[in-house]
C-alpha cells in the first residue's frame, strides 16, 4: 500500500446546504465518502434512511451507496472522499 498515492487520491470539500437546496441522490462507486457537520443541522440521506447531524457528528457513506443532504435550515459540511484501496492497487 503506497500512502502517498491513497492522499493524492483523497478529495476534500465544504459544503453550505440552505434549505431550498436539493441534493439529489447520488453514488461514488469508487470513494467512500466521510461527512463531517461543522455547523448547523440536517439530514444525511440514504435511499430508505436519514441519520441526523448536529454540530461535530459524522455521516459515512460506503462507495457505491446512494446518498444525499438535506436540511430545514442551513447546514455546513466538510466532505472527504476516500478511495477504495482497491481502486488504487493494480
Amino acid at each position: 500500500m503506497n500512502l502517498e498515492t491513497i492522499k493524492a487520491n483523497i478529495v476534500t470539500n465544504v459544503y453550505h446546504i440552505k434549505s431550498d437546496k436539493k441534493v439529489a441522490l447520488h453514488k461514488h462507486t469508487n470513494h467512500n465518502e466521510l461527512f463531517y457537520c461543522i455547523k448547523g443541522d440536517g439530514f444525511g440521506v440514504l435511499e430508505n434512511e436519514e441519520v441526523k447531524l448536529t454540530e461535530g457528528k459524522v455521516f459515512i457513506v460506503p462507495a457505491g451507496t446512494m446518498h444525499a443532504l438535506r436540511t430545514d435550515s442551513n447546514l455546513w459540511v466538510s466532505s472527504f472522499l476516500i478511495p477504495v484501496l482497491t481502486t488504487l492497487v493494480r
